[in-house]
């Protein structure tokens, strides 16, 4: 009989799937969220990116839909980078205090979307009096930070419109704070943050700059590749992945030479959708935990940190996941080649991906500096850490950092 790390694959005598119960796919289809909205609500608040909704050429169509269904809408909230959790407990304080019938819309990026998130599920889980108490309260909801409280009541129902794809955000339970404050990052999660519904239109990717574009494929591309070998992989997400993964390693390099190209806009918010529900229903691994950090240590962009990270991550985990990354590597085009090869081949083509996207090789290139590779080793321990295949200590991811830096 095979040991759990020699098989391809975890057994499960049981298994919870958790994914939007309403998703739309297809060009134009933003004008469709009204239609959507007025099933559950009679009232938008709208939360946007500062600069994306006007770029994203799906402003007059989504405005137009609300108007078309009746609905009135108020933009509550403008994302500015990803979120924190000051920013949310402003945002919670200067909401109307009247949520009847409301809907929240979040049209943008990762960022927005766990914007929209955390405002939909703590505005129906707590009534704070003062910015103050409502970061404290904030803080007390979050994974591993304050007293554990739960999200107990239903958040109001939650729309989710990506203008990018990449980061999955609108099909999985969490939202992600950074919290510059105290050095942070962590998740606001529960199985009732789930988007109630998820529209896809890839058009709305087309006006994303290349670098953007960039950064956001190569986050779907971990996803996919992490979900798929991680400790907690199982056979949906995994069959989910095999789909989408082919199709958005040939669909990135055609979108960053032109972003217009629909069938790449198409195989792109595609694949993203799928990465977010697989990390969701499976988990994710070092590059994943380690971006975190260094995101909290230096600013580094979610999105670049992960393309820095992903060859390291590939090269620590090749040995362990040998067939799961052979596996990945047969999906796409050339010779058939033995499981050792051919996993070796993954981890060059995605090698050349990142270097045909322009983003990050090193750490070094974040502005981290080689005496806090201890401090970023030791606070890279979280969920997605836990499901890295080869599990490693904090001396040792140090030392692996040290080999990237």
């Amino acid at each position: 009989m095979k040991s759990l790390r020699q098989s391809s694959e975890v057994s499960r005598s049981s298994y919870d799937l958790t994914v939007p119960p309403v998703v739309r796919f297809g060009h134009g289809r933003i004008a469709e969220v009204g239609h959507i909205a007025a099933i559950l609500g009679k009232r938008i608040w709208l939360v946007v990116g500062k600069h994306s909704f006007a770029a994203c050429g799906g402003r007059e169509g989504l405005l137009d839909g609300f108007h078309q269904n009746g609905l009135s809408f108020d933009e509550i909230a403008h994302s500015c980078g990803e979120p924190t959790v000051q920013q949310i407990a402003t945002a919670i304080c200067n909401m109307p205090v009247d949520q009847q019938d409301v809907v929240v819309v979040a049209v943008g990026g990762g960022a927005t979307i766990d914007f929209g998130k955390a405002l939909s599920a703590l505005a129906t889980n707590m009534k704070p009096e003062s910015e103050e108490a409502a970061e404290e309260m904030i803080l007390d909801r979050l994974e591993g930070v304050g007293r554990g409280i739960p999200i107990v009541n239903p958040p109001l129902p939650f729309v989710a419109v990506p203008t990018t794809a990449g980061t999955g955000a609108e099909a999985t339970r969490n939202a992600v704070l950074s919290c510059p404050k105290r050095m942070f990052k962590k998740s606001l999660r529960s199985p009732l943050m789930v988007p109630r519904a998820v529209i896809l239109d890839p058009s709305l990717i087309g006006s994303c700059s290349r670098d953007i574009i960039a950064a956001s494929g190569i986050d779907c591309l971990t996803q996919l590749i992490e979900s798929f070998i991680c400790r907690f992989r199982w056979a949906v997400p995994r069959a989910l992945v095999l789909d989408a993964f082919p199709q958005a390693m040939s669909a990135l390099p055609r979108l960053l030479e032109n972003p217009s190209d629909e069938i790449a806009q198409s195989a792109m918010s595609h694949a993203a959708f799928i990465s977010g529900v697989s990390l969701g229903n499976s988990g994710l691994g070092l590059a994943h935990g380690v971006a975190a950090a260094l995101g909290v240590e230096c600013g580094a962009p979610h999105g670049l940190a992960c393309a820095a990270l992903l060859p390291v991550a590939l090269r620590v985990n090749q040995k362990i996941s040998e067939r799961d990354l052979a596996r990945l590597d047969q999906e796409l085009d050339g010779e058939r080649l033995p499981p050792p090869e051919s996993a070796q081949r993954l981890i060059e083509r995605v090698k050349d991906l990142c270097r045909l996207a322009g983003t990050p090789a090193r750490l070094s290139e974040f502005g981290l500096k080689r005496e806090r590779l201890s401090w970023l080793a030791e606070h890279s321990g979280g969920n997605s850490m836990k499901g890295n295949p080869l599990q490693l200590s904090p001396a040792e991811l140090r030392d692996v950092l040290e080999s990237a830096f």
